[in-house]
């Protein structure tokens, strides 16, 4: 975790939210600790994808977020970037 930095303003450590977890982490999200940023990066099937906007797929990214929608922080699900369910919620 101490060398993973957001792709778009470099802050870190990013902040771990683990929503599935057997002897690694298999489902969760790693938020931007800047709060003029608001990047997050879905780690999915162990693998954190942490891409620029322009590299992700919002309809993934909008089906991760709606089936984590429990546990995810209400900050990534109202104003998370580039994606978010603001609309939803």
């Amino acid at each position: 975790m101490e060398f993973l930095a957001c792709a778009m303003c470099k802050a870190h450590p990013l902040e771990l939210h683990v929503f599935d977890e057997k002897e690694e982490i298999v489902e969760g999200i790693l938020a931007c600790p800047n709060p003029e940023c608001r990047m997050w990066y879905p780690i999915i099937e162990e693998i954190p994808h942490c891409l620029p906007p322009e590299l992700r797929e919002e309809r993934e990214d909008l089906a991760f977020l709606r089936k984590w929608k429990e546990k995810v922080p209400e900050k990534i699900l109202k104003q998370g970037r580039p994606f978010n369910l603001s609309q939803e919620v």
